[in-house]
């Protein structure tokens, strides 16, 4: 992608303003988030936009690129700017990756297929959730060509972790993106004042009740007798039970006729996460695909090495948004030691507190290969759609682009630390 995206995008969207034709979604952060939080239910504008605990982590990720200011050079030629990256032998036009966010459905019905076409649409890459509300395969055949990542939850269940992979790669996943820092959910009071949880409704967990594996240990559970005590029905009781057989594959009236939506949900619940997972536990999918994988939730560098001794293809700083460990070291804090210790050995990716594209500008100066953005494109979802999703990700290449150019830099190999000044700094 060269210099046309930051002046074509802005010049579209005045030409658009002066024959009547608003933007698709808002370019501020401000407002974007403004009007995302209107077009989505409370319930589900609580699960996108919450963070854990007093959401200091949250709070972190975004105070921790304040920490940092741009030292422009002028008389420099930028007329024609690269913003291409290479990424396990392919090349895309920007440095920027669709993050994988569960449970889209909450935000717009189109949900996965939604951001799978907005990235397909740009060139860049998609990871699809492994909380998907779309299965994998869906999401991929939709956008034929494209390039496609997974992220793979550790499962309890080894025989669904292997199935799962195996399936990402049947259907074309060009790397697999193990999430290290979700082994249990925190603590989250937005979803808890609620009291509510997408996938105790049935909701994404497409992944898993279209998996061979898993809908074997449904109807193995269904086979053994039951100890579970039934609540009290009333309109709450209903309403989830509906829900359930709503997002169950099959039809409708006989989902709600069978046990396998709600044994399906409990199962889920069960079998989703692992707490005893370690390192050399990572041989096992090592061992069962050629893909690339890469390590997401890596916050210390010694980590990060650790991954290369156990034969990881990158590694992702990410504090997962904030939505895990409330008082974590914000994301960006975190990045360039672990930049310092991988020392180009593997590319190094960032996610957590991305808003625009100077903080793109900042993260890839700071050493990173490629950033991931999550919150902004499912807040364009929840406004239009995939065309607010692809709204959104190329404003913030557009802006990425401009202030590359308005910073003096030409190609995003000149990035470096030398044009950033830390407040701290003398």
């Amino acid at each position: 992608m060269t210099s046309s995206i930051g002046r074509e995008t802005q010049s579209a969207i005045y030409r658009g303003g002066a024959t009547g034709h608003p933007p698709v979604v808002p370019a501020g952060w401000g407002a974007l988030e403004a009007a995302a939080r209107r077009s989505m239910s409370a319930e589900a504008w609580a699960y996108v936009a919450g963070s854990a605990g007093r959401e200091k982590t949250a709070d972190a990720n975004s105070s921790a690129f304040d920490e940092w200011q741009i030292v422009p050079r002028m008389l420099r030629d930028v007329s024609e700017r690269d913003l291409g990256v290479e990424l396990f032998g392919r090349r895309y036009p920007a440095p920027v990756i669709a993050a994988p966010i569960g449970v889209l459905e909450l935000a717009h019905p189109e949900a996965d297929l939604g951001i799978a076409r907005a990235a397909a649409a740009l060139g860049i890459p998609y990871v699809a959730s492994n909380q998907a509300s779309v299965t994998l395969e869906e999401a991929f055949a939709a956008t034929p060509g494209a390039p496609h990542w997974f992220q793979l939850y550790w499962s309890s269940s080894d025989e669904l972790v292997e199935s799962l992979v195996g399936r990402a790669e049947t259907a074309g996943a060009e790397a697999i993106v193990i999430t290290l820092d979700t082994h249990m959910l925190g603590w989250r009071p937005r979803d808890l004042d609620v009291a509510y949880l997408p996938f105790a409704h049935g909701l994404g967990i497409a992944q898993y009740t279209a998996d061979p594996v898993f809908r074997r240990l449904v109807a193995e559970r269904i086979a053994q007798p039951s100890r579970a005590q039934n609540p009290r029905v009333n309109a709450s009781v209903i309403r989830t039970l509906v829900d359930m057989a709503r997002h169950y594959p099959g039809p409708l009236v006989g989902n709600l006729r069978s046990p396998e939506p709600r044994v399906a949900v409990d199962v889920f619940l069960d079998v989703f996460s692992r707490s005893s997972l370690t390192w050399d536990d990572l041989a096992f999918v090592r061992s069962r695909t050629k893909l690339p994988i890469l390590l997401k939730g890596i916050q210390h560098p010694d980590d990060a090495e650790r991954a290369i001794d156990h034969g990881m293809d990158g590694v992702i700083v990410s504090n997962h948004g904030g939505r895990q460990l409330d008082r974590a070291i914000g994301s960006l804090a975190a990045l360039p030691a672990v930049v310092d210790r991988v020392g180009g050995r593997m590319p190094v990716l960032f996610d957590s507190g991305i808003r625009s594209g100077t903080d793109i500008l900042i993260a890839l100066a700071l050493g990173a290969a490629a950033v991931l953005v999550g919150r902004p494109y499912v807040y364009g979802l929840a406004i239009a759609g995939a065309a607010g999703a692809e709204a959104v990700l190329k404003n913030l290449i557009a802006e990425f682009d401009l202030s590359l150019g308005l910073s003096g830099v030409a190609d995003i190999r000149e990035l470096s630390p030398s044009m950033l000044i830390h407040r701290d700094r003398p």
